[in-house]
């Protein structure tokens, strides 16, 4: 049976509505025409613009840059509070060079004061044009000497521009890449970077170290060490090296990512050239490259970042092989491949060949498989279009084993020894990764044939 409807309810009187709109009517004559709607700066209104600034002595940056999104109103006092001298005094800290507070606590707190700086200016600056921020920021920003390109006076012991990075990086995260290329020609701009990378790769290695010294720090401190994606240092790398011709851009990677001297900072340009050297002097240049290599950007292409390798291997001069050798494992089973594969195109066997020595002398040196060169050489012969190109470059190995032993053995027999015997030991570890790399060929041959 269907239920029936109730219909026994009580309705609202429509003279409550009108009794209610009459009381709102009364209030509005009782408040008369000085009555009107809540400003965007709120509460704030009623305070003079002094007491508002006490206010935000007593807030924190974070605290601060929250405030900033209340509204425009807001934001525009707190834009005015930063351009006062007491407000700039309190927000631009200028302690870089206090290294009294053990395992670095001071650093990382000016480090988190500057990345709340820059949510802070990102978030009162939001609707301006990128060209009106940039200046503000400047205008705001140069007060602070060592964030200038030469302002301070020990930079290796200054925070500066590591603060001055972490501001930028905060501020442009999340930008799209026209205003990033606009912040960098800003920058370039601002510290005439282009004419100073363009007097370092024009001059003799070595005879401007001090230039070289402020380029390494300003590009390595300010544009690329901030990044937490691979993609967003790739770009700025890029911003760097691009306008160059290949020969400059091998130049200013070696000054941007180089070894450098463990007393001064600066760049070391003959530790390539005259000894074996390791792996801690070569990890910025890998890692550098990877980064090129790995960009999903048409601006690096496979043969640029390869074509980029063999011009930074004559940097300032021809580098020794092993050191060669050692940057190639560093970067890569992927680099490394298609470093040697173009050699085995262009025809330069003789030059891969001794490559592939003193890749396994690297093995051997440094406790890696030898069984790692051998299948990269075996990946390398498939490259080769007939069998007797291959049996030439393989007859080419073993000759260069055998040529390689000989040439440090006439060293050392001429008397050009070392004071700790590093040319014998090196013979020595040639001889055992000679061993282990024809070791490793036979366990290939013979279970590929038993198989």
């Amino acid at each position: 049976m269907a239920s029936r409807t109730n219909t026994n309810f009580t309705l609202i009187p429509n003279q409550k509505l009108r009794r209610s709109n009459r009381q709102t009517s009364c209030c509005s004559k009782t408040l008369g025409s000085g009555f009107q709607p809540i400003s965007t700066f709120g509460n704030f209104k009623a305070l003079p613009l002094e007491i508002f600034q006490i206010i935000l002595k007593y807030l924190s940056v974070k605290d601060i840059s929250m405030l900033s999104m209340v509204s425009k109103t807001v934001s525009q006092h707190i834009i005015n509070y930063i351009s006062t001298s007491s407000g700039s005094k309190r927000l631009l800290l200028q302690d870089f060079h206090n290294l009294e507070l053990p395992d670095r606590r001071q650093d990382s707190a000016i480090l988190e004061h500057y990345r709340s700086l820059g949510l802070l200016f990102k978030r009162c600056t939001l609707l301006l044009p990128t060209k009106e921020r940039l200046k503000y920021i400047h205008k705001i920003l140069t007060e602070v000497s060592c964030f200038k390109f030469n302002g301070c006076a020990a930079p290796m012991q200054c925070l500066g521009l590591t603060c001055y990075g972490m501001f930028l990086q905060t501020l442009t995260a999340g930008w799209d890449e026209l205003e990033c290329h606009r912040v960098y020609n800003f920058l370039c701009e601002l510290t005439n970077l282009c004419r100073k990378m363009q007097m370092a790769v024009c001059s003799k290695p070595g005879s401007a170290r001090k230039l070289e010294l402020r380029i390494r720090l300003f590009c390595r401190n300010v544009l690329l060490d901030h990044w937490t994606h691979r993609s967003d240092s790739a770009f700025w790398l890029t911003r760097i090296l691009k306008p160059w011709p290949m020969v400059n851009q091998a130049r200013l990677l070696y000054i941007i990512f180089g070894p450098v001297s463990p007393q001064d900072g600066q760049v070391v340009w003959q530790k390539m050239i005259e000894e074996p050297t390791d792996e801690f002097s070569l990890k910025g240049l890998a890692d550098a490259i990877k980064l090129l290599y790995d960009a999903s950007t048409k601006e690096w292409t496979a043969d640029d970042v390869i074509s980029l390798v063999d011009e930074l291997s004559v940097v300032p001069h021809e580098w020794l092989l092993e050191n060669n050798a050692r940057l190639l494992m560093l970067s890569g089973n992927n680099i490394c491949f298609t470093f040697m594969a173009s050699k085995a195109v262009n025809g330069r066997t003789i030059e891969l060949a001794r490559l592939i020595v003193f890749l396994a002398l690297v093995c051997e040196k440094e406790l890696y498989c030898m069984d790692w060169t051998v299948k990269m050489m075996q990946k390398v012969c498939k490259v080769f279009s007939t069998p007797v190109e291959r049996n030439n470059f393989l007859q080419n190995v073993a000759n260069a084993f055998a040529c390689v032993i000989m040439e440090m053995l006439q060293s050392i027999m001429s008397g050009d020894r070392d004071e700790d015997d590093r040319s014998f030991l090196n013979l020595f570890h040639l001889v055992h990764a000679q061993a282990n790399f024809h070791k490793e060929v036979l366990y290939l041959t013979m279970n590929t044939s038993l198989s």
